[in-house]
């Protein structure tokens, strides 16, 4: 059986979170590799409605779940959100939740320098959350980074804390923050550190372990191919690698480890925050579709942006990703639209591109080219066989397949579990 890589395959918000979930049934453990809490997976059980942003969706049905390497974490955020999993009834362990003894840390002076910087840039800012994972990856790679292991060693801990500091005083002058002591960093650290650290552990020996014994593995992705440090809308993405190579990177196993990559991929297309969108919509349609598809960001309740389904952005996502198949999700949002857009092609002055380009100029100037096909009136919510479906709905699903390059290998009619048509098991490679 294979292991199994969910990734987003446009700007994210594609309803990982529930395929994730329905995926958990099939896995035995279920990893995240990337990304921080500035993702939000909302996943709904029997009715029940649990939001997730740190931990792994593996956790709900008590399934081991890791978080990575490939992951900067708050240890507050992460301890908030255990609390409030908790609450609704489900118990989290060390038996249960396993995090990366290597995994870098995101402290409150993150959260300062990231909001500050945003403010900073006015009406250019990049849209991020604010939570500090931009900056909490630079110190990832500036090598300066506070990590899950240094809490355990407090003798060590002032050194490494200065070290960051060096670096963090001239940047919170330059943006008028208030200075902080090592000696305050070092105290909220040791305070939570006893309830981080019954959690940490190595995790690519756990994984390297799970798939001697032929465990399957669920890698869940968070964030869109699309906000991919490399591979995005630069400079209007996140600051990880949200593409399945990074399953690899980010949780410590080999490549060939990953097994199907299967792509989240809306009927749609949304975006949160600033950046390209060729196929955003601001008239009446598009209002339609933010509030059929409730969509509003589960982690800042921001109003996402709604557009036509862009199948050359989906396309370069299948390409970027090796992407196996597909899972399609929110068709139901699409319900008595008379007529559907399809994004081919995008045209900038006399060139007709197949592919979005590097240039944010070009990027400006694209005009979508699209395909008109007709809609249907019937309902699909709650689908569960290609038979429940209106014919005009069969035949978007199949062309949007024609034009992405990958097949369908699931789509989903509504946020439970069940309203799923499956027409090929991830795990079966």
């Amino acid at each position: 059986m294979a292991n199994v890589a969910v990734v987003g395959a446009q700007w994210g918000d594609e309803g990982k979170g529930k395929i994730v979930d329905w995926l958990c049934d099939r896995a035995d453990v279920v990893v995240r590799f990337q990304g921080g809490h500035n993702a939000g997976h909302t996943l709904v059980v029997d009715g029940k409605v649990y939001k997730l942003s740190l931990l792994p969706s593996g956790v709900v049905q008590g399934k081991p779940s890791v978080i990575g390497n490939g992951v900067v974490v708050d240890p507050w955020a992460l301890l908030d959100e255990i609390g409030r999993i908790e609450a609704q009834g489900v118990k989290i362990t060390p038996d249960v939740l396993m995090l990366a003894d290597n995994a870098c840390l995101i402290l409150p002076l993150h959260r300062d320098i990231d909001a500050a910087r945003e403010t900073a840039l006015g009406a250019g800012k990049i849209g991020t959350t604010g939570r500090g994972i931009g900056p909490a990856y630079e110190d990832k790679v500036g090598r300066r980074a506070i990590r899950v292991a240094d809490l355990a060693e407090p003798e060590a801990l002032a050194a490494k804390i200065e070290r960051l500091l060096a670096h963090h005083r001239a940047l919170r002058a330059g943006l008028n923050l208030p200075d902080v002591t090592a000696e305050a960093i070092a105290a909220e650290l040791l305070e939570i550190a006893p309830r981080i650290l019954p959690y940490a552990r190595p995790v690519w020996r756990e994984l390297d372990a799970y798939r001697k014994r032929g465990r399957r593995i669920l890698f869940e992705g968070a964030q869109g191919a699309l906000l991919d440090v490399d591979h995005g809308t630069y400079p209007f993405v996140t600051s990880s690698n949200t593409v399945s190579g990074q399953a690899a990177a980010g949780s410590g196993m080999g490549p060939s480890s990953v097994g199907f990559v299967l792509g989240i991929v809306k009927a749609y297309t949304t975006r949160v925050g600033s950046g390209p969108f060729p196929t955003e919509l601001e008239d009446a349609i598009g209002q339609h579709l933010g509030e059929k598809g409730k969509e509003f960001g589960v982690v800042t309740g921001r109003k996402r942006r709604c557009g036509w389904f862009d199948a050359v952005l989906v396309r370069q996502s299948v390409a970027i990703n090796g992407i196996h198949g597909i899972a399609l999700t929110k068709l139901d949002v699409l319900d008595g639209l008379e007529k559907l857009n399809i994004c081919t092609g995008y045209r900038i002055g006399d060139r007709v591109l197949d592919y979005l380009p590097a240039s944010m100029a070009d990027q400006a100037a694209i005009t979508p080219v699209y395909e008109t096909m007709d809609g249907w009136s019937q309902s699909t919510a709650g689908a569960r066989s290609w038979k429940d479906l209106p014919a005009a709905a069969v035949k978007y699903v199949k062309r949007l397949e024609e034009l992405i390059g990958a097949p369908a290998a699931m789509v989903s009619t509504s946020p439970e579990r069940n309203d799923t048509i499956l027409m090929r098991d991830p795990f079966a490679g």
